[in-house]
């Protein structure tokens, strides 16, 4: 009796545990219309045809809170965002989320705000050069990294569509104001469609091949 009590509990939770990943991913039964556009603007697969370059500032400023009507038209734009990658990790979705500053880290200094940009599976697929062990050694990330890379972080310049996490953005209370590394936003780049890094022999930015 009790196995079965159990084995039916596993059951329960495991389901519970399931279909709340789906909801997280805007793809279970109860996902509303604002997850369900979040999962269709994440999973987009072509590049936009122009990009506008942003800074911490254009960021800043775009709303938050607001409607699905109110925020979805500025995410048909594509945009461009120049600096750092200080942090990279695997999401649970196989997406790669980089955390980029705008200026290079100096060592045992804190740390200031990131935007987030995020290499999605689909762009990554059938791209050796964007796999996460390549992308690693191409950005030099100095945090959740075992290995120390040689010259700190890469200036690198990533470009694709703007998208509004509304999951993760600060005017929900949903980062923590004590951390020394914070999310400026829940505005990011997602996807990335477009990866560039800066070669000091050229003074320019050259693409990095997917």
């Amino acid at each position: 009796m009790i196995l079965r009590f159990a084995a039916a509990l596993a059951l329960v939770l495991g389901l519970g545990a399931f279909l709340a990943y789906l909801h997280l991913l805007g793809e279970g039964p109860f996902a509303g219309p604002a997850e369900r556009h979040l999962r269709a603007m994440k999973d987009r697969a072509t590049a936009p045809d122009s990009v506008t370059p942003f800074g911490m500032a254009e960021f800043a400023a775009l709303p938050h809170g607001q409607t699905l009507a109110r925020y979805a038209p500025l995410e048909r734009r594509g945009v461009s965002f120049e600096g750092f990658v200080t942090g990279m990790l695997r999401a649970p979705d196989a997406d790669v989320h980089l955390e980029v500053e705008p200026l290079a880290p100096l060592p045992d200094s804190l740390r200031g705000l990131y935007v987030t940009a995020e290499i999605t599976a689909g762009w990554r697929r059938d791209a050796p050069g964007w796999t996460y062990e390549e992308l690693a050694a191409a950005f030099r990330p100095d945090r959740g990294m075992l290995t120390a890379w040689p010259g700190g972080p890469a200036r690198v310049r990533v470009s694709g569509w703007l998208l509004y996490d509304f999951q993760y953005d600060v005017a929900n209370g949903l980062t923590a104001r004590d951390r020394r590394t914070q999310r400026l936003t829940g505005w990011e780049i997602h996807p990335v469609a477009r990866i560039e890094t800066w070669d000091d022999s050229l003074a320019r930015y050259v693409e990095y091949p997917r």
